[in-house]
C-alpha cells in the first residue's frame, strides 16, 4: 500500500479537525452529556469511522477497505472494554459530574497522541524486523488468555501500581479542587485527586495500547490504517462513556468474545508462513464472535418483566 504524504496529512488533520469540533461545539462545558446527545453523537462518530472503509476503497482497494474494517470493528470493541474500565475508575474516585468531560478529554487526547508513537514505531520494527510479528502474536495469545482469567472480575483500581506510586511519590490533598489538578496548601503544591485520575486513566489506555495495537497491526499491517483505525475509534470514546455509563453490567461476555478474537489474531501472526486466511475470513471471525458475545449478553442480562 503506497500512501502518498497527503493522505496522511488529511488524516491528521482531519481527525484534528474532528476533535476540535467535539470539543468546542458538542460538549463543550462542564455539564455532563445527556442520554440522547450521547446516543446521536456516539452514532454519528461510528458512522464516520465505517464510512472512511468508502474513502479507503475508492482511494487505494477494497483489500485494504476490508482490512480496514476488520481493525475498526476490534479497536471499537476494545474501546467499549476500555470505558468499561474508565466508568470504574469513576466510580471508585467519585469524580463529579462537573469534571468529567474535561478528565475524559485531556485522556483521549494523551491516549491519542500515545499510539500515534506506538503505531509509528511498530511500524519501523515490521519494517526493520517482521519477526516482530511473532511477539505480537505470542503476547496476543497471552494477553487473551489473561482475559479469560479475569473476565468474571470486576477491575480493583485499589491495586493498581499506579495508584500506589501516586500515593508514595505525590503530595495529594485526597480532595477534588473543582476542576484543578493542584493546590497551594500552606505555600506548597498538592495534586488533587483529579490529578490521581487523570494519571490512572492514561495509564489504563497505556495498557490497553499494548494489546489494541499488536492486534491492529495482526490486521493489518500498514501504519496508515493502524493510526486510522485508532483516531476512529477513539474519537467517539467520550459520547461513548455516557451511553456506556449505565449499562457496564449489560456486557458481561464482551471480555470473552474480545479474547476468542484476540487468540485468532495472535495465532495467525504466528503461522504466517503456513497459512495465508482470506481478509474476509478475519472479518467475518471479528463480526461473527463479538457481535454474538454482544447479542448474548443483552439477552441474558435483561431485566425480568414486572408481575
Amino acid at each position: 500500500m503506497n500512501v502518498p504524504l497527503w493522505a496522511w496529512i488529511a488524516l491528521v488533520v482531519g481527525t484534528v479537525v474532528i476533535i476540535a469540533v467535539d470539543l468546542l461545539f458538542i460538549s463543550k462545558g462542564d455539564k455532563e452529556m445527556s442520554l440522547k446527545s450521547a446516543l446521536a453523537w456516539t452514532g454519528v462518530w461510528l458512522s464516520l469511522g465505517l464510512l472512511f472503509a468508502i474513502v479507503v476503497g475508492v482511494a487505494f482497494d477494497t483489500k485494504y477497505a476490508t482490512e480496514y474494517l476488520s481493525g475498526f470493528l476490534l479497536e471499537y470493541s476494545l474501546s467499549m472494554d476500555n470505558v468499561f474500565v474508565f466508568i470504574v475508575l469513576f466510580g471508585f474516585f467519585a469524580v463529579p459530574p462537573a469534571a468529567k468531560l474535561r478528565v475524559l478529554t485531556i485522556g483521549i487526547l494523551i491516549a491519542l497522541g500515545l499510539r500515534l508513537i506506538a503505531i509509528l514505531v511498530g511500524g519501523v520494527l515490521i519494517a526493520k524486523a517482521e519477526w516482530v510479528l511473532y511477539i505480537f502474536g505470542a503476547f496476543l495469545i497471552y494477553t487473551a488468555w489473561k482475559l479469560l482469567q479475569h473476565a468474571d472480575e470486576p477491575a480493583d483500581p485499589e491495586k493498581s501500581p499506579i495508584l500506589k506510586f501516586l500515593k508514595k511519590r505525590l503530595p495529594l490533598t485526597g480532595t477534588y479542587e473543582g476542576q484543578k489538578f493542584r493546590v497551594k496548601v500552606d505555600k506548597k503544591w498538592m495534586y488533587t485527586t483529579l490529578t490521581v485520575v487523570l494519571v490512572m486513566l492514561a495509564g489504563t489506555d497505556l495498557v490497553f495500547a499494548l494489546d489494541s495495537i499488536p492486534a491492529a497491526f495482526g490486521v493489518t499491517r500498514e501504519p496508515f490504517l493502524v493510526f486510522a483505525v485508532n483516531a476512529f475509534a477513539l474519537m467517539g470514546l467520550r459520547s461513548l462513556f455516557f451511553v456506556l455509563e449505565g449499562l457496564v453490567d449489560r456486557f458481561p461476555y464482551l471480555s470473552y468474545g474480545l479474547a476468542i478474537v484476540l487468540a485468532f489474531v495472535g495465532a495467525k501472526m504466528l503461522v504466517k508462513d503456513f497459512w495465508h486466511p482470506p481478509i474476509w475470513l478475519s472479518l467475518a471471525v471479528i463480526v461473527g464472535v463479538l457481535g454474538t458475545s454482544i447479542i448474548y449478553s443483552w439477552i441474558k442480562t435483561k431485566p425480568p418483566r414486572p408481575a
